[in-house]
């Protein structure tokens, strides 16, 4: 029925081009942001999952930047423990060549004292961001060195972060190589000497706070037999200096694993939030013109039913 009043074509004509332009305007949003869930109007679902996983992702790049940084603790720490090695062991030739005749062991002694030297000259410049794990000053450096390894969400949201360990006690003391106080380091520890049963309390280097214990030294008064000793003590020591750097050595490849371990988690987060909320810009732009098409259609249906009234005025007259 044909009415003047009332277009029912014309009304149904509009609707259909409201409906249309709605969904062109989505199509359209799709393609400048490049996003299928923009906001949670969008799909509360794939939002909120989207957001959370994001927000995960960045705790994932602080993780990587701690690692980072450990790894560079721990390299500073096993460069200096590997080369306070090579200096030990340099000390235990000079030893073995004490026992040599018509060695001056004043000329040897004096070796000894730069080669002590050599030692505190690598382990002050061993520290990375002022930290130093190869000098113990108190109390507080024997606690066990944390460094952060990755971050976990379980299955009801709980969130927690997982740390790999660097442990500082060994069998004698700690694994720091110089106790400031002379009791526990590994080369100021008088724990080797007694030990091994020698007739003196031997350590390599007396802290610099404190003499307590006999320090390396070659003199005319020096036996055969306490030439021996330094040695045993020197070798026991190398023995613990070793393990240390063993577990440095295995910390540095457990943070180099983590590394990519770490990497690949972005990128597989990064993948799973483009699949829940990025659009398919191909699929939105060939829909954007079919709707632009029903959008031409509809416009040219509402000239069409306005016409309709205009034709029965025609009728009338």
């Amino acid at each position: 029925m044909l009415s003047i009043v009332t277009n029912a074509g014309a009304i149904s004509a509009v609707d259909s081009l409201r409906s249309i332009g709605s969904v062109r305007d989505a199509q359209h949003s799709q393609l400048v942001t490049g996003l299928r869930v923009a906001s949670a109007q969008d799909n509360s679902a794939y939002w909120s999952i989207s957001k959370t996983m994001g927000s995960d992702n960045k705790a994932f790049a602080a993780v990587a930047d701690s690692l980072s940084f450990g790894a560079a603790t721990v390299d500073v720490a096993y460069t200096g423990m590997t080369a306070v090695m090579d200096v030990v062991e340099e000390i235990k030739k000079k030893l073995i060549s004490a026992q040599e005749s018509g060695i001056h062991w004043n000329k040897i002694n004096l070796e000894l004292k730069e080669l002590r030297q050599e030692i505190y000259t690598i382990i002050d410049g061993s520290s990375f961001n002022g930290v130093n794990w190869l000098t113990r000053r108190s109390a507080a450096d024997d606690k066990d060195h944390e460094l952060v390894g990755s971050f976990v969400r379980d299955r009801a949201g709980n969130v927690s972060v997982k740390t790999l360990v660097y442990q500082m006690d060994n069998a004698k003391g700690t694994n720091h190589i110089i106790d400031e106080d002379s009791q526990v380091g590994i080369l100021t520890n008088a724990q080797y000497a007694t030990d091994l049963g020698t007739s003196k309390d031997w350590v390599l280097i007396n802290g610099r706070n404190q003499t307590a214990h006999t320090e390396f030294n070659l003199s005319a008064t020096t036996t055969d037999q306490e030439v021996n000793e330094m040695i045993y003590v020197t070798d026991a020591m190398l023995l613990s200096m070793t393990d240390a750097a063993t577990q440095l050595g295995a910390i540095h490849s457990r943070i180099g694993m983590q590394e990519e371990f770490v990497a690949d988690l972005q990128d597989s987060q990064d993948r799973g939030i483009g699949k829940l909320i990025d659009a398919d810009l191909e699929s939105a732009s060939a829909r954007l013109r079919a709707i632009e098409a029903q959008a031409k259609l509809a416009t040219t249906v509402i000239s069409i039913a306005n016409n309709s009234p205009l034709d029965l005025l025609e009728l009338l007259r």
